[in-house]
């Protein structure tokens, strides 16, 4: 595990805002199941078999096949993400170590070559980089023992999210999971 020293820290903070809690739920259907009727968030909105332009775990490439399920409390996103294969990945290390709990947390960023440049400074190890299509990039680094992703993508494409947060906002409880394309 790093030590990131404080300063660090402080300035990691600063990269972006905290803009999702995700989990990787080893009963994937049971967490659905208590996020949507014992907290009641909702609707949550399924993107299946996410295509992907490149990943990457621990500098390898890697075939990655995963879903994830994403619902907003408040103006927190609570994203749940389920791999359907055996690629080596943060997910699958996580399920193997027999974890649960909160996974990681997310940061909004505007600069992807700023966020590198201070993990690498830190020492911070990247565990996996995903090439998103469109443009986008992410990248989950341990920091200390708290898993970070740092997502930065076009503006345009948070359009889905205002969609699903107003979704929120109206829930009646219906439909607790939806299907996006």
């Amino acid at each position: 595990m790093t030590t990131i020293p404080n300063r660090h820290r402080q300035l990691i903070s600063r990269l972006g805002r905290i803009m999702q809690l995700a989990w990787v739920p080893s009963d994937y259907d049971a967490a659905l199941r208590h996020w949507t009727e014992t907290m009641g968030v909702g609707p949550f909105f399924e993107m299946n078999h996410i295509q992907v332009d490149s990943c990457h775990y621990r500098g390898q490439p890697v075939a990655l096949d995963f879903s994830v399920a994403i619902a907003y409390w408040g103006d927190m996103q609570i994203e749940l993400v389920r791999q359907h294969n055996n690629a080596p990945s943060i997910y699958q290390s996580w399920l193997e170590q027999g974890r649960e709990g909160l996974h990681h947390i997310c940061l909004k960023i505007d600069n992807m070559v700023e966020a590198r440049a201070l993990c690498a400074d830190a020492d911070a190890e990247v565990m996996q980089e995903v090439w998103l299509p469109g443009g986008g990039e992410a990248i989950y680094v341990d920091l200390g023992g708290l898993m970070v992703e740092m997502i930065d993508f076009p503006e345009e494409s948070l359009a889905v999210f205002a969609e699903m947060k107003t979704a929120a906002d109206n829930w009646d409880g219906s439909a607790p999971v939806r299907v996006l394309g």
